[in-house]
């Protein structure tokens, strides 16, 4: 029987949403048990957090000063003498578990899995390749640890009601010194975070500039909503590159996905496609953008915004 460990993702106290969803694809296993561990300086509001997952056996706490902040090669040796008696070891296909999770693997001398999006057996599963036009079937190595990442876009997070025990891990690492935290540099914004909201309004190049891009904004305050960017909007400075979405940006998959003045490019598909449901507005009859939305409608978005925030 498979035994799951899946390494909480987490910042300010805060457990991000991925985590249940690594819990979700977990599960797609059957294991006999899932266990999820908190590495942290003071891992007590992530873990209780953690501990409420549907699905949790245990939740394993992990308190160190030199975890107080996500550093990969200070946190990787770690998870491998963790990963000691279990079949598989989950993170999150996000910025920290790319940055997280090769080093793990490496550690344990295995190829990692990367973007899980469907579970085929204990060492089989889906992921996409060529930007998501295709999906490919792989195996790992049978009788080793499977390190992987799981898309978050591919998976819904599982529920709360769990009453996981919390215990504290002792772990003899050695820990590197030669990588060390220096700053964080993040985007503040009232507006839900880009990943993990269920509504996101996105603008792009018909915008046509930064200080049109107030009409989004306003849009999305409307419906509360967190707002996005197209690679061509970002390209054009319209907005930072921490709201692009797309292949080279962020993927998403919210409940609602609102397209305003973008075209519709392959890199900026492949970052929606798991949305719910997809709402176009172009003035473009002929943009691609209108052959995978929902809901289409052509028009001049300077003239149907405040119409449809009016309505709302």
């Amino acid at each position: 029987m498979s035994k799951v460990l899946i390494i909480a993702e987490h910042l300010d106290g805060a457990l991000n949403a991925s985590t249940a969803k690594c819990v979700t694809a977990a599960k797609a296993l059957s294991p006999e048990s899932i266990d999820i561990v908190v590495l942290a300086a003071d891992p007590a509001a992530v873990a209780a957090e953690a501990a409420q997952i549907d699905g949790v056996a245990r939740v394993l706490t992990v308190a160190n000063e030199a975890n107080a902040h996500a550093i990969a090669q200070v946190l990787a040796p770690q998870v491998a003498k963790l990963a000691e008696g279990y079949t598989h070891v989950f993170g999150p296909s996000t910025t920290f578990g790319k940055d997280l999770m090769p080093c793990v693997a490496a550690l344990l001398g295995v190829p990692q899995v990367t973007d899980v999006m469907a579970v085929e057996g204990s060492h089989t599963f889906k992921r996409p390749i060529y930007a998501g036009n295709a999906i490919i079937t792989v195996e790992a190595p049978a009788g080793k640890t499977v390190v992987a990442t799981v898309r978050t876009a591919s998976w819904s997070e599982a529920g709360k009601g769990g009453n996981a025990a919390v215990e504290a891990a002792e772990v003899q690492a050695e820990l590197p010194t030669h990588t060390r935290f220096k700053d964080l540099a993040s985007a503040e914004s009232d507006r839900p975070d880009l990943q993990s909201a269920r509504r996101v309004v996105s603008g792009g190049r018909g915008v046509g500039s930064a200080e049109n891009f107030k009409i989004i904004y306003d849009f999305a305050d409307t419906i509360g909503a967190a707002v996005g960017a197209s690679r061509a909007a970002v390209d054009a400075g319209y907005v930072p590159n921490e709201m692009q979405v797309g292949q080279t940006g962020k993927i998403i998959a919210p409940e609602l996905y609102i397209a305003i003045g973008i075209s519709g490019a392959i890199q900026h598909l492949t970052g929606i496609k798991d949305a719910g449901t997809i709402v176009a507005i172009n003035k473009d009859p002929d943009s691609a953008i209108f052959e995978i939305a929902d809901y289409g409608l052509v028009g001049d978005l300077f003239k149907v915004l405040p119409e449809l925030e009016a309505a709302l």
